[in-house]
């Protein structure tokens, strides 16, 4: 799971993503029969009616997932289900035992033929759990609904290999967006099918009133569904940049193209209410799930959406295509980690970066802008915490608190590989070939062992290749990037960056007013540039930025607003100051702060780092 902080110092926005096998088994003639009926919504809740095969034992155990993978959290789906029955061919009620907050132990199972229960919903009790929200549920009647399948389905374990049939009844005016085929045509009543369990629980949907738009690029097909419930943002909106990005992915993908179709579910939450605030976005081999705050600035959505859907879609190479058995036979309820959240994380990060350099969306300068800031990230972790550990205990304490290194350390591993291998192939190869040699040896039905990965790669690669994965992703020794760097012209360099004016790092100049909502400058701290050149102080209240109004409500939307800013911008800002309103015209002043960056600046490397970014 992609899980980056992204503070505003009244928020964290968090990114994440799920990891996922797309194998699948052979049909047979059991089927699980399952019903939703969205039209009956019973105190934010909705029930679930399965139909049960027959079982040839006196007990058998429902399941919950207690965490689904690529999610590495513990989360327990199982304490949103409520009057859990379960019941015979007659009618009568089983007797049953809890036996943990995702089990139910049923009795007289030979006689079993429905299960019946209410789901509660994440989305607006997100204070009182740690459920991600796009690994969450959405019930708001008549509105929206966003099933993540693993929330409503569960599972018995010696019939998770048999198909399910889905049968979701809802308003005519709400549709379902998801990359499964409805092979129902009323417009109340959807039916799905899947080969198994496992293959349910990774296709999301999404029913809200149709705003969605489709496009197809090199034989992909791209669903784009928007909920936006003050429809500020709709799905036209967004698609212009997500079709070009998409498209850029596939060209830097070339061989791979794992799935046919494609489904972004974007959610964006209101967030004057009690809604989902987990801001990031969920990967499944087919879709993925996103939840933005709906107050976000057009322009800026459409930036976040560039580099958090495009992770999601790059999970496609792994674990899609290339994953280990722990993820091929993921048990949903005593789930075993694999050693290698370094590629499955780290490598779709890294390709989430690179692929924008090689495509021309953003500059070599920004590109290592960005690496610097992972190098900076990383070195505020555990240094010397092997990675193979920290993944395969991910779960635990102390390797959990270093989980948000995949991201950081994991894309800076597949970034110094990635320029290992064109050193020693004179730039012929990079990571992309790797994974698509990996994907050729493995692939979506056959897993690798764990242990066997770093012999396999550096059978396909360079003995350095092997060298540098035992000294720095299975062993506890820091690498040395400047060396990576070195070996394609780029060295250290200080740049000068502009800061936030509404933010000293972490730290903010401005706070709230708890009884009046107001925005209120600090008092006897030292202010940005942007503030002492207005004349402004401590204790006056900001009322208005450029004609806009802003209070708590919309304080967010004000420090993203900021953020676009560039120096000498004109600026209206009116405040209260003692009572009396004041508007103050002027220029934007940033405050800039040094920072550790690189360059290139070393020529006779030029045609190494040139296929390394652009080949």
């Amino acid at each position: 799971m992609k899980k980056i902080i992204f503070a505003f110092a009244f928020t964290a926005i968090l990114w994440s993503c799920k990891t996922a096998s797309s194998a699948t088994s052979a049909s047979t003639p059991e089927e699980m029969k399952v019903a939703i009926d969205l039209n009956v919504v019973k105190d934010d809740k909705v029930m679930v009616t399965l139909a049960t095969p027959k079982f040839a034992t006196d007990q058998v155990t429902y399941h919950i997932p207690k965490m689904v993978p690529g999610t590495y959290s513990v989360d327990d789906y199982g304490k949103f289900i409520e009057g859990f029955t379960a019941w015979d061919a007659n009618g009568k009620a089983l007797t049953f035992n809890k036996s943990d907050d995702n089990s139910w132990v049923i009795n007289n199972a030979k006689t079993l033929a429905k299960i019946t229960y209410w789901v509660n919903d994440t989305y607006d009790t997100e204070s009182t759990h740690d459920i991600f929200s796009p690994a969450g549920t959405n019930i708001e009647e008549g509105k929206n609904f966003m099933l993540n399948t693993h929330g409503f389905i569960g599972y018995f374990s010696e019939k998770n290999t048999i198909p399910y049939v889905l049968t979701i009844s809802h308003p005519a005016s709400l549709s379902g967006a998801t990359s499964m085929v409805d092979t129902d045509a009323t417009d109340s009543k959807d039916v799905f099918t899947t080969s198994r369990y496992a293959e349910l629980v990774e296709n999301p949907i999404m029913y809200s009133k149709p705003d969605f738009t489709s496009f197809t690029i090199d034989g992909m097909d791209i669903l784009i569904s928007v909920y936006s419930p003050n429809g500020s943002i709709t799905a036209q909106s967004i698609t212009p940049e997500m079709k070009t990005m998409m498209a850029a992915q596939k060209r830097f993908l070339g061989k791979f193209n794992a799935t046919k179709k494609y489904t972004v579910l974007l959610y964006l939450s209101d967030m004057k209410k009690s809604d989902a605030h987990g801001f990031g976005a969920l990967e499944h081999p087919t879709a993925t799930t996103v939840v933005m705050p709906e107050m976000m600035p057009a322009e800026q959505l459409a930036e976040q959406l560039k580099d958090v859907v495009s992770h999601e879609f790059f999970h496609i190479v792994t674990p899609l295509s290339i994953h280990s058995k722990e993820i091929q036979y993921f048990d949903y309820n005593a789930p075993k980690m694999s050693e290698h959240l370094w590629m499955y994380e780290g490598v779709t990060e890294y390709f989430a970066n690179l692929f924008q350099v090689n495509q021309g969306l953003i500059s070599e300068d920004e590109f290592y802008m960005r690496m610097a800031g992972k190098i900076n990230s990383a070195d505020r972790m555990n240094d010397t915490m092997p990675f193979t550990k920290m993944s395969a205990n991910v779960l635990t304490k102390p390797y959990k608190d270093e989980y948000l290194n995949v991201y950081e350390k994991g894309a800076l591993i597949a970034m110094c590989l990635d320029i290992q291998i064109r050193e020693s192939s004179n730039g012929e190869r990079g990571i992309l070939d790797l994974m698509q040699k990996l994907a050729v040896v493995y692939g979506p039905n056959r897993p690798f062992d764990d242990n066997e990965l770093f012999a396999k790669i550096t059978e396909l690669t360079y003995p350095e290749v092997g060298q540098f994965l035992t000294t720095y992703v299975s062993g506890p020794t820091p690498i040395p990037y400047d060396k990576y760097f070195a070996k394609v012209g780029v060295m250290k360099t200080t740049k000068k960056v502009p800061g936030s004016v509404f933010l000293n790092g972490q730290t903010p100049y401005v706070t709230i007013k708890p009884d009046t909502k107001e925005i209120v400058i600090l008092k006897e701290i030292e202010l940005s540039a942007f503030m002492t050149t207005l004349g402004l102080k401590g204790d006056d209240i900001i009322t208005a930025i450029n004609g806009k109004n802003y209070n708590l409500d919309n304080v967010y939307e004000m420090i993203m607003e900021s953020q676009k800013w560039k120096e000498n911008d004109d600026v209206t800002v009116k405040i209260k100051r003692g009572g009396k309103e004041q508007t103050i015209k002027g220029k934007v002043k940033l405050s800039y702060v040094e920072t550790a960056g690189y360059e290139a600046n070393d020529s006779s490397k030029a045609k190494v780092k040139q296929a390394w970014l652009k080949g």
